[in-house]
Protein backbone atom coordinates (compact mmCIF):
# COMPACT_ATOMS: atom_id res chain seq x y z
CA UNK A 1 0.00 0.00 0.00
CA UNK A 2 1.22 3.53 -0.77
CA UNK A 3 2.31 5.22 2.43
CA UNK A 4 2.30 1.99 4.49
CA UNK A 5 3.84 2.60 7.91
CA UNK A 6 6.06 0.01 9.56
CA UNK A 7 5.02 -0.52 13.17
CA UNK A 8 8.31 -0.22 15.06
CA UNK A 9 9.91 2.01 17.67
CA UNK A 10 12.08 3.78 15.09
CA UNK A 11 10.52 7.23 14.78
CA UNK A 12 9.60 8.45 11.32
CA UNK A 13 9.84 12.12 10.35
CA UNK A 14 7.61 14.24 8.14
CA UNK A 15 9.40 17.38 6.95
CA UNK A 16 7.06 20.40 6.69
CA UNK A 17 9.41 22.99 5.11
CA UNK A 18 7.62 22.86 1.75
CA UNK A 19 4.15 23.51 3.20
CA UNK A 20 3.28 24.27 6.81
CA UNK A 21 6.60 25.78 7.87
CA UNK A 22 6.50 28.57 5.28
CA UNK A 23 2.72 28.87 5.65
CA UNK A 24 3.26 29.53 9.36
CA UNK A 25 6.15 31.99 9.02
CA UNK A 26 5.91 33.77 5.66
CA UNK A 27 2.23 33.45 4.69
CA UNK A 28 2.93 30.60 2.23
CA UNK A 29 5.05 32.71 -0.10
CA UNK A 30 7.85 30.27 -0.94
CA UNK A 31 7.92 29.81 -4.70
CA UNK A 32 8.45 26.60 -6.64
CA UNK A 33 11.61 28.16 -8.10
CA UNK A 34 12.97 28.56 -4.57
CA UNK A 35 12.21 24.91 -3.78
CA UNK A 36 13.77 23.45 -6.93
CA UNK A 37 17.51 23.58 -6.06
CA UNK A 38 17.06 21.55 -2.84
CA UNK A 39 14.39 18.98 -3.78
CA UNK A 40 16.78 16.26 -4.97
CA UNK A 41 18.78 16.48 -1.75
CA UNK A 42 15.66 16.44 0.41
CA UNK A 43 14.54 13.31 -1.44
CA UNK A 44 17.70 11.49 -0.36
CA UNK A 45 17.45 12.26 3.37
CA UNK A 46 15.10 9.41 4.23
CA UNK A 47 12.12 11.38 5.48
CA UNK A 48 8.94 9.36 5.89
CA UNK A 49 7.18 12.05 3.87
CA UNK A 50 7.47 15.60 2.58
CA UNK A 51 4.43 17.68 3.38
CA UNK A 52 4.44 19.86 0.29
CA UNK A 53 0.90 20.62 -0.89
CA UNK A 54 -2.59 21.46 0.27
CA UNK A 55 -3.43 23.81 3.11
CA UNK A 56 -2.96 27.38 1.92
CA UNK A 57 -0.37 26.53 -0.76
CA UNK A 58 -3.01 26.16 -3.46
CA UNK A 59 -4.58 29.56 -2.83
CA UNK A 60 -1.20 31.30 -2.50
CA UNK A 61 0.15 29.86 -5.75
CA UNK A 62 -2.77 31.29 -7.69
CA UNK A 63 -3.37 34.49 -5.73
CA UNK A 64 0.11 35.75 -4.94
CA UNK A 65 2.76 33.81 -6.85
CA UNK A 66 1.17 33.52 -10.31
CA UNK A 67 1.90 29.79 -10.25
CA UNK A 68 -0.17 26.77 -11.16
CA UNK A 69 -0.38 24.66 -7.98
CA UNK A 70 -0.77 21.51 -10.09
CA UNK A 71 2.48 22.30 -11.90
CA UNK A 72 4.15 22.71 -8.50
CA UNK A 73 2.99 19.27 -7.42
CA UNK A 74 4.16 17.64 -10.65
CA UNK A 75 7.54 19.38 -10.35
CA UNK A 76 8.09 18.18 -6.79
CA UNK A 77 7.05 14.67 -7.81
CA UNK A 78 9.58 14.69 -10.66
CA UNK A 79 12.38 15.51 -8.23
CA UNK A 80 11.26 13.36 -5.31
CA UNK A 81 10.99 9.78 -6.51
CA UNK A 82 12.01 8.13 -3.23
CA UNK A 83 9.94 10.04 -0.68
CA UNK A 84 6.19 10.01 -0.18
CA UNK A 85 4.47 13.34 -0.88
CA UNK A 86 1.83 14.48 1.58
CA UNK A 87 -0.94 17.06 1.44
CA UNK A 88 -3.38 18.67 3.89
CA UNK A 89 -7.04 18.40 2.90
CA UNK A 90 -9.94 20.15 4.69
CA UNK A 91 -12.49 17.38 4.35
CA UNK A 92 -15.61 18.53 2.54
CA UNK A 93 -14.03 22.00 2.22
CA UNK A 94 -11.15 20.53 0.16
CA UNK A 95 -8.68 23.44 0.02
CA UNK A 96 -11.34 26.16 -0.09
CA UNK A 97 -13.64 27.75 2.45
CA UNK A 98 -17.06 26.24 1.73
CA UNK A 99 -18.46 22.74 1.44
CA UNK A 100 -18.29 21.20 -2.03
CA UNK A 101 -20.48 18.58 -3.64
CA UNK A 102 -19.17 15.03 -3.54
CA UNK A 103 -18.52 14.86 -7.28
CA UNK A 104 -16.06 17.78 -7.05
CA UNK A 105 -14.38 16.35 -3.96
CA UNK A 106 -13.97 12.91 -5.54
CA UNK A 107 -12.48 14.38 -8.70
CA UNK A 108 -10.09 16.56 -6.70
CA UNK A 109 -8.80 13.56 -4.77
CA UNK A 110 -8.43 11.56 -7.98
CA UNK A 111 -6.40 14.29 -9.69
CA UNK A 112 -4.27 14.92 -6.57
CA UNK A 113 -3.18 11.29 -6.46
CA UNK A 114 -2.73 11.13 -10.24
CA UNK A 115 -0.39 14.14 -10.07
CA UNK A 116 1.79 12.70 -7.32
CA UNK A 117 0.23 12.75 -3.84
CA UNK A 118 0.80 9.60 -1.75
CA UNK A 119 -0.60 10.61 1.65
CA UNK A 120 -3.72 12.71 2.20
CA UNK A 121 -4.12 14.15 5.69
CA UNK A 122 -7.81 14.91 6.04
CA UNK A 123 -9.38 16.97 8.82
CA UNK A 124 -12.60 18.72 9.68
CA UNK A 125 -12.61 21.98 11.60
CA UNK A 126 -15.43 20.77 13.87
CA UNK A 127 -14.20 17.19 14.26
CA UNK A 128 -17.48 16.18 12.61
CA UNK A 129 -16.94 12.71 11.17
CA UNK A 130 -19.86 13.25 8.75
CA UNK A 131 -17.74 15.80 6.91
CA UNK A 132 -14.85 13.34 6.45
CA UNK A 133 -16.45 10.19 5.12
CA UNK A 134 -16.59 11.19 1.43
CA UNK A 135 -12.93 12.27 1.48
CA UNK A 136 -11.83 9.07 3.24
CA UNK A 137 -13.73 6.92 0.73
CA UNK A 138 -12.32 8.87 -2.22
CA UNK A 139 -8.73 8.68 -0.97
CA UNK A 140 -8.93 4.95 -0.33
CA UNK A 141 -10.47 4.38 -3.76
CA UNK A 142 -7.41 6.06 -5.33
CA UNK A 143 -4.98 3.96 -3.29
CA UNK A 144 -3.62 6.88 -1.26
CA UNK A 145 -2.62 6.47 2.37
CA UNK A 146 -5.57 8.01 4.19
CA UNK A 147 -4.62 9.82 7.38
CA UNK A 148 -7.33 11.54 9.39
CA UNK A 149 -6.36 14.35 11.73
CA UNK A 150 -7.95 15.19 15.06
CA UNK A 151 -8.25 18.98 15.38
CA UNK A 152 -6.88 19.41 18.91
CA UNK A 153 -8.19 22.14 21.15
CA UNK A 154 -9.15 22.77 24.77
CA UNK A 155 -12.47 23.44 26.47
CA UNK A 156 -15.06 21.70 28.67
CA UNK A 157 -15.91 18.96 26.18
CA UNK A 158 -12.36 18.24 25.01
CA UNK A 159 -11.29 15.50 27.41
CA UNK A 160 -9.06 12.54 26.62
CA UNK A 161 -12.27 10.50 26.45
CA UNK A 162 -13.64 12.84 23.76
CA UNK A 163 -10.52 12.38 21.63
CA UNK A 164 -10.42 8.60 22.15
CA UNK A 165 -14.03 8.29 21.00
CA UNK A 166 -13.30 10.45 17.96
CA UNK A 167 -10.22 8.33 17.18
CA UNK A 168 -12.42 5.22 17.32
CA UNK A 169 -14.85 6.76 14.84
CA UNK A 170 -11.92 7.67 12.58
CA UNK A 171 -10.69 4.07 12.65
CA UNK A 172 -14.20 2.76 11.96
CA UNK A 173 -14.44 5.11 8.95
CA UNK A 174 -11.45 3.36 7.35
CA UNK A 175 -8.47 5.62 8.07
CA UNK A 176 -4.98 4.14 7.65
CA UNK A 177 -3.47 6.34 10.38
CA UNK A 178 -4.40 9.14 12.77
CA UNK A 179 -2.75 12.51 13.35
CA UNK A 180 -3.12 14.67 16.44
CA UNK A 181 -3.19 18.11 14.81
CA UNK A 182 -2.29 20.75 17.40
CA UNK A 183 -2.52 23.79 15.14
CA UNK A 184 -2.71 26.34 17.97
CA UNK A 185 0.15 24.92 20.09
CA UNK A 186 -2.17 24.10 22.99
CA UNK A 187 -0.60 20.75 23.91
CA UNK A 188 1.64 20.56 26.96
CA UNK A 189 4.17 17.74 27.42
CA UNK A 190 2.37 15.75 30.10
CA UNK A 191 -1.05 16.23 28.52
CA UNK A 192 0.50 14.92 25.30
CA UNK A 193 1.73 11.82 27.09
CA UNK A 194 -1.71 11.15 28.63
CA UNK A 195 -3.58 11.71 25.38
CA UNK A 196 -1.27 9.53 23.28
CA UNK A 197 -1.41 6.67 25.77
CA UNK A 198 -5.22 6.91 25.91
CA UNK A 199 -5.57 6.76 22.10
CA UNK A 200 -2.97 4.02 21.62
CA UNK A 201 -4.67 1.88 24.27
CA UNK A 202 -7.94 1.90 22.34
CA UNK A 203 -7.05 2.32 18.65
CA UNK A 204 -4.63 0.09 16.76
CA UNK A 205 -3.51 2.56 14.10
CA UNK A 206 -0.20 4.40 13.58
CA UNK A 207 -0.27 7.79 15.31
CA UNK A 208 1.39 10.99 14.06
CA UNK A 209 1.94 14.13 16.13
CA UNK A 210 1.72 17.61 14.60
CA UNK A 211 2.27 20.56 16.93
CA UNK A 212 3.48 24.14 16.58
CA UNK A 213 6.18 25.97 18.55
CA UNK A 214 4.12 29.07 19.34
CA UNK A 215 3.93 28.42 23.08
CA UNK A 216 7.52 27.09 23.25
CA UNK A 217 6.56 23.51 24.14
CA UNK A 218 6.67 21.64 20.82
CA UNK A 219 9.97 19.78 21.28
CA UNK A 220 8.97 18.63 24.75
CA UNK A 221 5.57 17.51 23.49
CA UNK A 222 7.18 15.51 20.70
CA UNK A 223 9.53 13.72 23.09
CA UNK A 224 6.77 12.86 25.57
CA UNK A 225 4.52 11.83 22.68
CA UNK A 226 7.14 9.51 21.22
CA UNK A 227 7.81 7.94 24.62
CA UNK A 228 4.06 7.36 24.94
CA UNK A 229 3.72 5.64 21.55
CA UNK A 230 3.69 8.20 18.72
CA UNK A 231 5.03 6.65 15.51
CA UNK A 232 5.68 9.74 13.32
CA UNK A 233 6.48 13.37 14.11
CA UNK A 234 6.16 16.57 12.07
CA UNK A 235 9.21 18.86 12.11
CA UNK A 236 10.65 21.75 10.10
CA UNK A 237 14.25 22.26 9.02
CA UNK A 238 15.69 24.73 11.55
CA UNK A 239 15.81 27.97 9.47
CA UNK A 240 12.03 27.62 9.04
CA UNK A 241 11.33 26.28 12.54
CA UNK A 242 10.35 27.77 15.92
CA UNK A 243 7.90 30.59 16.53
CA UNK A 244 4.58 29.81 14.89
CA UNK A 245 6.23 26.98 12.92
CA UNK A 246 7.41 23.60 14.26
CA UNK A 247 10.20 21.97 16.24
CA UNK A 248 13.52 21.92 14.33
CA UNK A 249 14.14 18.72 12.38
CA UNK A 250 17.85 18.50 13.22
CA UNK A 251 17.24 19.05 16.93
CA UNK A 252 14.66 16.26 17.12
CA UNK A 253 16.88 13.91 15.11
CA UNK A 254 19.72 14.64 17.55
CA UNK A 255 17.43 14.19 20.56
CA UNK A 256 16.50 10.65 19.53
CA UNK A 257 19.93 9.63 18.17
CA UNK A 258 21.37 6.58 19.89
CA UNK A 259 18.09 5.71 21.59
CA UNK A 260 15.51 3.07 20.73
CA UNK A 261 13.65 5.84 18.87
CA UNK A 262 16.60 6.78 16.63
CA UNK A 263 15.23 8.22 13.37
CA UNK A 264 18.19 6.96 11.35
CA UNK A 265 18.52 10.35 9.65
CA UNK A 266 21.99 11.79 9.06
CA UNK A 267 22.70 15.15 10.71
CA UNK A 268 25.49 15.87 8.21
CA UNK A 269 23.09 15.44 5.28
CA UNK A 270 20.47 17.53 7.08
CA UNK A 271 23.05 20.29 7.50
CA UNK A 272 23.18 20.71 3.71
CA UNK A 273 19.40 21.19 3.71
CA UNK A 274 19.76 23.66 6.57
CA UNK A 275 22.40 25.70 4.75
CA UNK A 276 20.15 26.10 1.73
CA UNK A 277 17.12 27.19 3.73
CA UNK A 278 19.22 29.53 5.85
CA UNK A 279 20.01 31.48 2.69
CA UNK A 280 16.30 31.66 1.93
CA UNK A 281 15.53 32.71 5.48
CA UNK A 282 17.94 35.64 5.24
CA UNK A 283 16.28 36.63 1.97
CA UNK A 284 12.83 36.53 3.60
CA UNK A 285 13.93 38.61 6.57
CA UNK A 286 15.53 41.20 4.29
CA UNK A 287 12.38 41.44 2.14
CA UNK A 288 10.13 41.74 5.18
CA UNK A 289 8.31 38.48 4.45
CA UNK A 290 9.64 36.95 7.66
CA UNK A 291 8.94 39.13 10.67
CA UNK A 292 11.37 38.17 13.47
CA UNK A 293 8.46 38.66 15.89
CA UNK A 294 6.93 35.50 14.41
CA UNK A 295 9.88 33.54 15.82
CA UNK A 296 9.27 34.58 19.42
CA UNK A 297 7.63 32.28 21.93
CA UNK A 298 4.20 33.44 23.09
CA UNK A 299 2.63 31.43 25.90
CA UNK A 300 -0.52 33.57 25.51
CA UNK A 301 -1.52 30.95 22.95
CA UNK A 302 -2.34 28.73 25.92
CA UNK A 303 -4.64 31.39 27.34
CA UNK A 304 -6.41 32.65 24.22
CA UNK A 305 -6.26 29.40 22.17
CA UNK A 306 -5.43 31.43 19.05
CA UNK A 307 -3.22 29.86 16.31
CA UNK A 308 -0.36 31.99 15.01
CA UNK A 309 -1.92 32.55 11.59
CA UNK A 310 -5.18 33.63 13.19
CA UNK A 311 -3.31 36.10 15.42
CA UNK A 312 -1.77 37.84 12.41
CA UNK A 313 -5.19 37.97 10.71
CA UNK A 314 -6.79 39.58 13.77
CA UNK A 315 -4.05 42.20 13.94
CA UNK A 316 -4.46 42.92 10.22
CA UNK A 317 -8.23 43.40 10.58
CA UNK A 318 -7.75 45.75 13.52
CA UNK A 319 -5.11 47.77 11.64
CA UNK A 320 -7.51 48.23 8.73
CA UNK A 321 -10.11 49.53 11.16
CA UNK A 322 -7.58 51.76 12.94
CA UNK A 323 -8.16 49.82 16.17
CA UNK A 324 -4.79 48.16 16.81
CA UNK A 325 -5.06 49.09 20.47
CA UNK A 326 -8.05 46.73 20.80
CA UNK A 327 -6.04 43.53 20.22
CA UNK A 328 -6.10 42.56 23.90
CA UNK A 329 -9.89 42.96 24.02
CA UNK A 330 -10.30 40.90 20.87
CA UNK A 331 -8.09 38.11 22.21
CA UNK A 332 -10.20 38.03 25.38
CA UNK A 333 -13.39 37.96 23.27
CA UNK A 334 -12.32 35.00 21.11
CA UNK A 335 -12.88 32.34 23.83
CA UNK A 336 -16.29 33.86 24.61
CA UNK A 337 -17.37 33.70 20.96
CA UNK A 338 -16.09 30.11 20.83
CA UNK A 339 -18.20 29.20 23.85
CA UNK A 340 -21.31 30.84 22.37
CA UNK A 341 -20.88 29.01 19.06
CA UNK A 342 -20.44 25.48 20.43
CA UNK A 343 -16.68 25.41 21.06
CA UNK A 344 -15.40 24.93 17.50
CA UNK A 345 -11.67 24.17 17.32
CA UNK A 346 -9.86 27.17 15.85
CA UNK A 347 -8.54 25.96 12.51
CA UNK A 348 -9.42 26.99 8.95
CA UNK A 349 -12.17 28.03 8.33
CA UNK A 350 -13.58 28.29 11.89
CA UNK A 351 -10.58 30.31 13.12
CA UNK A 352 -11.37 33.04 10.57
CA UNK A 353 -15.11 32.90 11.33
CA UNK A 354 -14.76 33.13 15.11
CA UNK A 355 -11.90 35.65 14.92
CA UNK A 356 -13.73 38.03 12.59
CA UNK A 357 -16.84 37.88 14.77
CA UNK A 358 -14.76 38.68 17.85
CA UNK A 359 -13.34 41.72 16.02
CA UNK A 360 -16.86 42.90 15.12
CA UNK A 361 -18.03 42.44 18.71
CA UNK A 362 -15.22 44.62 20.03
CA UNK A 363 -15.08 47.42 17.44
CA UNK A 364 -18.88 47.92 17.32
CA UNK A 365 -19.01 48.08 21.12
CA UNK A 366 -21.95 45.66 21.25
CA UNK A 367 -21.69 41.88 21.09
CA UNK A 368 -23.34 40.41 17.97
CA UNK A 369 -24.72 43.75 16.83
CA UNK A 370 -23.23 42.80 13.46
CA UNK A 371 -22.74 39.17 12.44
CA UNK A 372 -20.96 37.85 9.38
CA UNK A 373 -22.84 35.48 7.09
CA UNK A 374 -20.19 32.86 7.83
CA UNK A 375 -20.84 33.14 11.58
CA UNK A 376 -24.56 32.78 10.98
CA UNK A 377 -23.90 29.68 8.87
CA UNK A 378 -21.67 28.21 11.58
CA UNK A 379 -24.39 28.70 14.21
CA UNK A 380 -27.02 27.33 11.83
CA UNK A 381 -25.10 24.09 11.36
CA UNK A 382 -24.06 24.71 7.76
CA UNK A 383 -20.45 23.76 8.55
CA UNK A 384 -21.48 20.64 10.48
CA UNK A 385 -22.26 19.71 14.07
CA UNK A 386 -20.36 21.71 16.68
CA UNK A 387 -18.59 19.83 19.51
CA UNK A 388 -21.07 21.21 22.06
CA UNK A 389 -24.73 22.13 21.49
CA UNK A 390 -25.48 25.79 20.83
CA UNK A 391 -28.01 27.44 23.11
CA UNK A 392 -31.34 27.61 21.18
CA UNK A 393 -32.00 31.19 22.29
CA UNK A 394 -28.57 32.31 21.13
CA UNK A 395 -29.05 30.50 17.81
CA UNK A 396 -32.40 32.25 17.31
CA UNK A 397 -30.81 35.61 18.08
CA UNK A 398 -28.08 35.06 15.49
CA UNK A 399 -29.90 33.34 12.62
CA UNK A 400 -33.45 34.66 13.08
CA UNK A 401 -35.81 32.72 10.82
CA UNK A 402 -33.03 30.80 9.04
CA UNK A 403 -33.71 27.09 9.41
CA UNK A 404 -30.92 25.26 11.26
CA UNK A 405 -29.68 21.95 9.85
CA UNK A 406 -28.37 18.83 11.53
CA UNK A 407 -27.60 16.66 8.49
CA UNK A 408 -24.28 16.44 6.63
CA UNK A 409 -24.14 19.88 4.92
CA UNK A 410 -22.93 18.37 1.63
CA UNK A 411 -26.13 16.28 1.45
CA UNK A 412 -27.92 19.52 0.56
CA UNK A 413 -25.64 20.17 -2.42
CA UNK A 414 -26.42 19.12 -6.00
CA UNK A 415 -23.59 17.72 -8.16
CA UNK A 416 -21.68 20.72 -9.48
CA UNK A 417 -18.64 19.53 -11.43
CA UNK A 418 -20.19 19.75 -14.91
CA UNK A 419 -21.82 23.09 -14.11
CA UNK A 420 -18.43 24.50 -13.05
CA UNK A 421 -16.75 23.11 -16.16
CA UNK A 422 -19.39 24.73 -18.38
CA UNK A 423 -18.66 28.15 -16.85
CA UNK A 424 -15.03 28.36 -18.04
CA UNK A 425 -14.55 26.38 -21.28
CA UNK A 426 -12.41 29.16 -22.75
CA UNK A 427 -9.83 28.88 -19.96
CA UNK A 428 -9.42 25.13 -19.51
CA UNK A 429 -5.97 23.99 -20.66
CA UNK A 430 -5.72 20.94 -18.39
CA UNK A 431 -8.41 18.91 -16.67
CA UNK A 432 -7.32 20.14 -13.23
CA UNK A 433 -8.23 23.74 -14.11
CA UNK A 434 -11.89 23.17 -13.23
CA UNK A 435 -10.80 22.22 -9.71
CA UNK A 436 -8.75 25.40 -9.32
CA UNK A 437 -11.79 27.36 -10.48
CA UNK A 438 -14.14 25.46 -8.14
CA UNK A 439 -12.22 26.58 -5.07
CA UNK A 440 -11.14 30.10 -5.99
CA UNK A 441 -13.30 31.28 -8.93
CA UNK A 442 -12.15 34.87 -9.30
CA UNK A 443 -8.53 34.21 -8.36
CA UNK A 444 -8.33 31.24 -10.72
CA UNK A 445 -9.80 33.16 -13.65
CA UNK A 446 -7.33 35.99 -13.09
CA UNK A 447 -4.55 33.40 -13.15
CA UNK A 448 -5.94 31.72 -16.28
CA UNK A 449 -6.00 35.08 -18.09
CA UNK A 450 -2.37 35.80 -17.16
CA UNK A 451 -1.35 32.30 -18.24
CA UNK A 452 -3.10 32.71 -21.59
CA UNK A 453 -1.70 36.18 -22.17
CA UNK A 454 1.82 35.01 -21.32
CA UNK A 455 1.58 32.29 -23.96
CA UNK A 456 0.34 34.83 -26.47
CA UNK A 457 3.08 37.29 -25.53
CA UNK A 458 0.55 39.82 -24.27
CA UNK A 459 1.24 42.19 -21.38
CA UNK A 460 -1.72 41.49 -19.06
CA UNK A 461 -1.34 44.70 -17.06
CA UNK A 462 -1.32 46.73 -20.27
CA UNK A 463 -4.47 44.95 -21.48
CA UNK A 464 -6.20 45.65 -18.15
CA UNK A 465 -5.25 49.34 -18.38
CA UNK A 466 -6.58 49.62 -21.96
CA UNK A 467 -9.81 47.88 -21.01
CA UNK A 468 -10.38 50.30 -18.15
CA UNK A 469 -9.95 53.24 -20.52
CA UNK A 470 -11.81 51.62 -23.44
CA UNK A 471 -14.10 48.95 -21.98
CA UNK A 472 -14.99 46.10 -24.34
Amino acid sequence: MIGEIPMSKKILVTETALRDAHQSLIATRMTTEEMLPILDKMDKIGFYSLECWGGATFDSCLRFLNEDPWDRLRTIRDHCKNTKLQMLFRGQNMLGYRHYADDVLEYFVQRSVANGIDIIRIFDALNDIKNLKSAITAAKKEGAHTQVAISYTTGPVFTDEYYVEYAKRIADAGADSICIKDMAALLTPYNTEKLVKAIKAEVDLPLQLHTHYTSGLASMCLIKGVEAGVDIIDTAISPLALGTSHAPTESMVAAFAGTEYDTGLDLQALNEIRDYFMTLREKYIKSGLLDPKMLATNANALIYQVPGGMLSNLLSQLKQAGKEDKLGEVLAEVPRVREDSGYPPLVTPTSQIVGTQAVFNVITGERYKMCTNEFKDLVAGKYGTTPMPIDPEFRKRIIGDMKPIDCRPADLLEPELEKLRAEIPQYIEQEEDVLSYAQFPKVAVDFFKKRRDKKLGINSSLVDTVNKVHPV
